[in-house]
């Protein structure tokens, strides 16, 4: 009787072990869980984290855009069933009294004898002047697509027949252009049929005529694409890129953008993954981009750094760290002075993240974490 009543109580015992284990269990995954969608707005700076979409007649997304224009801002993405098959189209929302209205197709890859191809790439930029431009690419593939235009005069709800961009030229390959100051708009360009190579495109007239400087690099020493294009009181340019070397790569320009540096690494990883930069009104630099390389953390790491000269720079937020995609990053500084972020969220949703970078407490960089 004593043994049975002991053999009772330890499996008893037992029971409630594995019970207050699951629960235990249960809890921590639950607090990790919340951590980790909370983690950026608790950083310094993050005013606001969203999705852009709840819901998408479509499964998979990627690439996403972003631009401010007089009646608000505007995002776009290519979206369809899978990158590359040939449903993808170009998707675009607009905020309209702080929500994001429903996804619309405004584009795809449909051919006049009936075929039909991929969409890629779509790239927002509103000029000082004229209509919303949307450039995008149509094609099987990176190495044989080509860039397709599209404008609208109503702040992305209407749009223009799109319009094939000229032989040899392919619009800004993923990353916004600029404006200079005598109106022409400067494209950050690139090219993958013949090693990964850089180039520019320049525009006088909203898309009409072009003149293509490059490319600046050999796509031997740097397999370097997707390019971002940073600016300096000084007059100078900076582009900073994507490679396959582990690293973002840069190249300089102190002409205005017709010639341009021997292209270096600077001291930041890149998993072969896409990233974006602007200049801020301050004149400091910030970057978007996932702090790791391929086989460590990869595109799960995302994180936002800051520079006064475009080499040295500091950690200011990580927006995403955990299994997953994170990627493909848009930025921009909106005429408030917040910093607006859209990235590839599981290749499911767009996320958007809203900043003020005058909030900002910046570190030095370690393996991509800030400091506890």
């Amino acid at each position: 009787m004593p043994a049975r009543m002991g053999s009772l109580k330890g499996d008893v015992m037992m029971g409630l072990q594995q019970r207050l284990s699951t629960l235990i269990g249960a809890v921590v995954m639950g607090v990790a869980l919340f951590s980790g969608a909370q983690a950026a707005e608790q950083q310094p700076g993050v005013l606001k984290e969203e999705f852009i979409y709840e819901t998408a007649p479509f499964p998979s997304c990627h690439a996403s855009t972003i631009v401010e224009t007089d009646t608000g801002l505007v995002t776009a993405w290519f979206a369809g069933k899978h990158e590359k098959n040939p449903d993808v189209g170009i998707w675009v929302s607009r905020q309209e009294d702080g929500k994001w209205t429903p996804p619309v197709e405004v584009a795809n890859g449909i051919q006049y004898a009936g075929k039909r191809h991929p969409c890629w790439n779509p790239v927002l930029f509103q000029p000082k002047e004229g209509p919303l431009l949307l450039f995008y690419k149509v094609g099987p593939d990176p190495r044989t697509w080509w860039g397709m235009l599209t404008t609208s005069a109503d702040g992305g709800k209407t749009w223009d027949q799109p319009r094939r961009l000229p032989e040899g030229i392919d619009g800004p390959v993923k990353n916004k252009p600029i404006q200079l100051a005598n109106g022409d708009i400067l494209c950050g360009s690139s090219t993958e049929y013949d090693g990964w190579r850089v180039h520019f495109e320049r525009t006088s007239d909203l898309g009409k005529t072009w003149e293509r400087v490059g490319p600046i690099n050999d796509g031997k020493e740097f397999n370097a694409i997707q390019p971002s294009i940073l600016t300096y009181e000084d007059g100078r340019m900076q582009v900073l890129c994507r490679s396959r070397e582990k690293v973002i790569t840069q190249s300089w320009s102190e002409d205005g953008g017709e010639t341009w540096s021997k292209m270096t690494a600077t001291e930041l990883p890149n998993p072969n993954s896409g990233t974006d930069a602007v200049t801020l009104a301050d004149g400091r630099q910030i970057l978007i981009y996932n702090h790791s390389i391929r086989g460590g953390r990869g595109r799960g790491l995302l994180n936002v750094a800051v520079s006064e000269d475009g080499k040295n720079w500091k950690a200011a937020l990580v927006l995403e760290d955990e299994k997953g995609e994170f990627s493909y990053p848009a930025v921009i500084q909106t005429a408030d002075g917040l910093v607006h972020f859209t990235y590839t969220y599981q290749r499911k949703k767009v996320k958007h993240v809203v900043a003020d970078p005058s909030k900002f407490v910046l570190h030095d960089i370690v393996d991509g974490k800030l400091p506890d």
